[in-house]
């Protein structure tokens, strides 16, 4: 996956916005960040601890922020676009609105 594969897939959930964060791009739906492009070739997708830790391995490797286990960080070169796709989704779901959710087949 590139880095431009991954934008193309993120702007293209609902009301996604790229922003910057911390001189990084971003991911955000609203101001809550759901990833970002971390360094070169490394995305940081934001889950709950169990979707984290069932996206673990392969590509996937877990992200902690101190104690706090925050999501997964990606290798976009050992990741397809279905996993990066799905991950996304992922943080999308559980940060949309209800009025979101409800308008997404």
């Amino acid at each position: 996956m590139t880095e431009e594969q991954v934008r193309a897939l993120a702007l293209a959930l609902p009301e996604v916005t790229e922003a910057d964060h911390h001189g990084r791009p971003s991911f955000r739906l609203g101001t809550t960040v759901l990833a970002t492009l971390w360094a070169p070739g490394i995305l940081n997708v934001m889950l709950g601890e169990s979707e984290a830790r069932a996206a673990e391995g392969g590509a996937c490797s877990l992200l902690w922020w101190g104690k706090r286990l925050y999501g997964v960080q990606v290798d976009l070169a050992a990741a397809d676009e279905a996993l990066v796709g799905d991950l996304l989704e992922e943080a999308w779901t559980r940060r949309a609105p209800a009025r979101l959710r409800r308008d997404r087949p």
